[in-house]
């Protein structure tokens, strides 16, 4: 069985669970602290981050989520997510690297360095005024979903793609940080709603971080 290394709040992690869980493949979960660099780790992958995918019988390892679901989409044909067209499949990706660069950099690393990584590692107080400009960025990248979602059935065209599942795993954890406000994004709400329901999803909804608890509507599928 596959093993991947990863911390709750990775959202790349995520994004790699809710590929396997929407393809059926079975996987076991590794914690791994990032922080804590562990050597076995970083002979895995040299750059310390999550998430890493390993199968020892078949001497398989697999770094960076982007490697891992390209594999995962090459290798699995069950529920294809990089479909369609040439021109489909470029938007899919387009939209990957989107939630995976843009929305990490404005909100997710902000908030997971400011709510996860002073708390836990050192000890600090947040910067208000960073987790402020934090929710600033998410309330347009809401924006920017729900344009999407009035124009599409999915973000990336008429079905769920890849670019559905990274946007839900950077969302789901600016949610569990307190960076979202919901208020005036209905379409985005239900998109998401609809997610939570997902079998691929609920595990992710129940998991916590320790000291670090998500507000109450975190795991409420009506919010």
């Amino acid at each position: 069985m596959w093993q991947l290394y990863q911390f709750p709040l990775c959202p790349f992690s995520r994004k790699v669970r809710l590929l396997l869980g929407e393809k059926s493949v079975g996987y076991e979960l590794v914690r791994e602290s990032p922080w804590d660099q562990r050597d076995e780790f970083l002979s895995m992958n040299p750059t310390g981050r999550t998430p890493v995918m390993k199968h020892a019988e078949r001497d398989i390892h697999l770094v960076d989520s982007v490697a891992i679901c390209e594999y995962i989409e090459e290798t699995v044909e069950k529920v294809p997510m990089i479909n369609g067209t040439a021109v489909n499949r470029a938007e899919i990706r387009r939209l990957v690297a989107w939630f995976d660069e843009q929305f990490y950099g404005d909100v997710t690393a902000p908030m997971l360095h400011e709510r996860m990584h002073k708390r836990l590692i050192r000890r600090e107080p947040p910067d208000a005024k960073v987790l402020r400009e934090a929710m600033r960025r998410a309330n347009s990248h809401l924006d920017y979903i729900d344009y999407l979602i009035d124009h599409r059935s999915w973000l990336a065209g008429a079905t769920m793609s890849l670019a559905d599942l990274a946007a839900a795993a950077q969302i789901s954890v600016a949610d569990y940080l307190g960076a979202i406000d919901w208020a005036g994004h209905e379409q985005t709400k239900a998109w998401y709603a609809m997610f939570k329901s997902r079998p691929s999803f609920r595990p992710l909804l129940s998991e916590r971080m320790e000291v670090i608890a998500p507000p109450p509507h975190y795991e409420k599928v009506d919010f």
